[in-house]
């Protein structure tokens, strides 16, 4: 029978007395995740987090109604002025001002949140996949298979990972699922460590060798205890990998790698053509800039809170 999942606490200075304490308190409360479940709905940076975080992901769904206008849609064309441009409640049409190309602001803004959501949550799928099958070799086998996975993640490692995406980006083409799968190679590495690191850990607790005293193969322990164990700490990072690649998906596209056309609705390709309307419209670079801000900050919030609720130190006060 598996023990409840407890995250590791390597480095963060917890000792066995709180971990021990957690567990207890976890099956005496009904389970590990009904437990943190419960200090999440008593924590009010959660409640804030979630909130944010269900709002991005309700706008970016229902872009196709909420939009006035359609993300490639030009309506305001009539209205630009080489020198001057509708900003914010000048026109009724266009509550938020139209862009030098014409379109409705707020539309792309709607249109934006819809692109940032697919390329956050599909990079960071593909980091999270790639990363926890290169940890769960590296955590299972041992031996020659962690010094190859590690040093492979370690020279990924060794470039900054906004460096290491914009190169492959680079290589790949200026498309959307170029951009993708950059943010999410750069994002494997973490992922990779978190998990060995954490199964690493679990190898030597007690319910495993005691479930390795039983007789049970090395193959089976690794699935039915020490993995399903050791997801904890990726799970959380995955919530806070998130907000990274929501900016990371901005930058590239600032940057004019994430393909499409000058006036396609993203908040990075925003801010590149806002950049020339600074003096006449800044409103054009600031609102996409919240955008992002708001949505990496409830991902932030969210994750750091859910990390709190899944520490065995703050779990056992």
């Amino acid at each position: 029978m598996s023990a409840p999942v407890i995250p590791p606490t390597g480095g963060l200075g917890g000792d066995a007395t709180a971990v021990d304490h957690a567990a207890l308190e976890a099956r005496r409360t009904g389970g590990f995740w009904h437990d943190v479940f419960r200090r999440l709905r008593r924590n009010p940076t959660a409640w804030i987090g979630a909130a944010i975080v269900l709002l991005f992901i309700l706008v970016a769904a229902a872009a196709p109604l909420l939009a006035p206008y359609g993300d490639l849609s030009s309506p305001g064309r009539e209205h630009i002025r080489p020198t001057a441009l509708p900003g914010i409640g000048t026109l009724p049409e266009f509550p938020l001002g139209i862009d030098r190309f014409g379109g409705d602001v707020l539309s792309k803004l709607i249109w934006g949140a819809q692109a940032s959501l697919v390329i956050g949550v599909v990079s960071t799928l593909f980091g999270l996949i790639g990363g926890m099958v290169l940890g769960a070799l590296a955590g299972a086998f041992g031996g020659w298979v962690d010094n190859v996975v590690m040093r492979v993640v370690d020279i990924l490692l060794s470039v900054p990972n906004l460096l290491l995406a914009v190169s492959i980006a680079a290589v790949l083409g200026r498309t959307q699922l170029a951009v993708m799968i950059a943010i999410g190679v750069a994002q494997i590495p973490i992922f990779a460590r978190l998990l060995r690191s954490s199964m690493l850990q679990q190898r030597e607790t007690d319910y495993v060798l005691a479930a390795g005293t039983l007789g049970l193969g090395r193959g089976r322990i690794t699935l039915t205890h020490v993995l399903p164990n050791s997801v904890g700490p990726v799970i959380v990072q995955g919530t806070l990998t998130l907000a990274t690649a929501v900016i990371d998906a901005a930058a590239l596209s600032f940057l004019g790698l994430g393909g499409g056309r000058p006036e396609t609705a993203e908040w990075g390709r925003m801010l590149t053509y806002a950049q020339a309307e600074l003096s006449i419209a800044p409103h054009l670079a600031f609102l996409p800039g919240i955008c992002i801000m708001i949505t990496a900050l409830g991902f932030t919030l969210l994750g750091e809170a859910l990390r709190g609720a899944m520490d065995p130190r703050t779990r056992a006060r």
